[in-house]
């Protein structure tokens, strides 16, 4: 993408100045109205905070200067030295990180309209490339579509088509496919190793490249235009190197188009606090998390702020301002940019996954200091994600960590994904614990094992227990008997089929 013709010369400066990476220039064209609008390139990456207004007039003034030395030149050409765009581009792109008057977006944007995408000189005029922006000299990196494995994009595109959640590639292993929660061999051969390390390698720039070497195991986001983006996990193993592919939504999904009730959007009327959505892998949680972030997002004038490993769902600022940030790439750690975040003015945090106790601490402060907290966390139940919170601190801190809890969490929402009869597809079971002051006590006296009662009794409070979401769906022919007897925690509540 960073070496792609099409690109506005805003954006060529952007990457050759690293002020953004070549990811974030792929998802700022690729978000853009018109391809050639630089007005809308420069807005994007000001509203995603990956530059400031001031970076963004100083780009807009070594864009026009660019311009201006290139017209110069074909107007005299023996007068000017001869230079490509790409080189003029590079010297005067030096300037655009150093400090610039301050300047509205609104100035910023009218300026970019005003100065247009400059051809290559160097090339013939009789071409269609002429027409197009010079590419900057940086070099394409391994993620870029131009240098995209035909194969494996061929591979992605067929598990788009077909439905699936993953694709698996596994050295000395065939290419598979996660359909409805169950692994589909795709071709009989096994992938050799060579094979296998040049498909995930292909789609890894430099950087990732390193770091891969060095940890031997690495998660980040790949975007295929025109198929789709996913969250890649590669890694190293006994017989070669494997990675996995799980496909991302282009767009923040709904709770309708998830098949959720439309009564969990009531969960984003909170201000603070903290709300969990859990369940096993691969049960939807990601994606619950992104459909109640865009009901935030398009409800609320607030500042929302991300943090994820790699980010999945890209949002765009709708009526709230949205940050993303990226462990790794932006920050160290989740609990670093956690730390950091608490300065920068959120109203919202949103955390990937509650991975450690350094984590989860300051999500909890996050929540107690009047922030709205949405996370993920890995366990099967409401009274387990209690348990799992308090337990992850010394015995000698876990009476203050209950009353913490008890104080901040306002809501679990534990899924589990079920089969349908005929296994064309799944359903999601719900476990909705709403933490009101009898929960919050029984949490705070390390009474969890009672909350299962309030939670069979708590309908008129919005609660429900996951056996009872899972008997409802048995009993209303959506999901499978057999499955949901495998998902529930007491099978004898699970009713005959219809």
């Amino acid at each position: 993408m960073a070496g792609g013709s099409g690109i506005p010369l805003l954006g060529r400066l952007a990457l050759r100045s690293k002020l953004i990476t070549a990811q974030q220039l792929e998802i700022a064209t690729r978000e853009q109205t018109e391809p050639a609008d630089s007005a809308r390139l420069g807005s994007l990456f000001v509203e995603k905070g990956w530059i400031s207004d001031a970076q963004l007039q100083k780009l807009l003034a070594t864009a026009k200067e660019v311009v201006a030395r290139h017209r110069a030149a074909q107007a005299s050409p023996k007068a000017a030295p001869k230079r490509t765009a790409a080189s003029a581009a590079g010297n005067a792109a030096k300037a655009a990180t150093q400090a610039a008057p301050a300047a509205t977006p609104r100035d910023a944007a009218t300026a970019a309209r005003k100065t247009p995408a400059a051809p290559a000189p160097d090339t013939p005029r009789g071409s269609g490339a002429a027409q197009r922006p010079a590419a900057p000299s940086t070099p394409v990196t391994a993620a870029s579509p131009a240098r995209a494995d035909p194969e494996l994009a061929a591979l992605l595109r067929m598990a788009v088509e077909r439905g699936a959640s993953d694709l698996h590639i596994h050295s000395c292993a065939p290419v598979q496919l996660r359909r409805n929660g169950q692994l589909e061999v795709t071709a009989p051969e096994p992938l050799l190793p060579e094979r296998a390390e040049a498909l995930v390698r292909s789609c890894l720039d430099a950087e990732q490249a390193t770091r891969f070497d060095e940890a031997g195991e690495l998660d980040f986001a790949y975007a295929l235009p025109s198929v789709g983006r996913f969250r890649v996990n590669a890694f190293r193993q006994q017989r070669g190197i494997d990675a996995v592919f799980r496909s991302v939504p282009p767009e923040a999904p709904s709770l309708e188009s998830l098949g959720l009730p439309a009564s969990l959007a009531k969960l984003t009327d909170y201000h603070q606090g903290m709300l969990l959505i859990t369940g096993p892998s691969g049960c939807g949680k990601s994606a619950t998390l992104a459909a109640l972030l865009d009901i935030l997002n398009q409800q609320r004038s607030s500042h929302i702020i991300t943090i994820e490993d790699p980010i999945e769902t890209i949002h765009p600022s709708k009526r709230c301002l949205v940050n993303q940030r990226q462990v790794g790439p932006h920050t160290e750690s989740f609990a670093r940019a956690l730390r950091a975040a608490l300065r920068e003015d959120p109203d919202v945090i949103a955390i990937g996954e509650l991975r450690d106790r350094e984590t989860i601490s300051l999500a909890l402060t996050a929540a107690e200091t009047g922030h709205f907290v949405l996370a993920t966390l890995h366990t099967d139940n409401s009274i387990r994600t209690c348990n799992r919170l308090v337990g992850a601190f010394p015995l000698d801190q876990q009476d203050q960590v209950r009353t913490m809890i008890s104080e901040s969490l306002r809501a679990v929402v534990s899924q589990r994904l079920v089969r349908t009869p005929d296994g064309s597809g799944r359903v999601a079971a719900l476990e909705i614990l709403r933490v009101t002051k009898a929960v919050g006590n029984l949490i705070r006296e390390n009474k969890t094992f009672q909350i299962q009662s309030i939670l069979q009794t708590g309908a008129g409070q919005g609660m429900q227990l996951l056996d009872d979401s899972l008997a409802e769906l048995v009993r209303s022919g959506a999901a499978d008997r057999a499955d949901a007897l495998m998902q529930a925690d007491d099978p004898k509540r699970i009713p005959a089929a219809r």
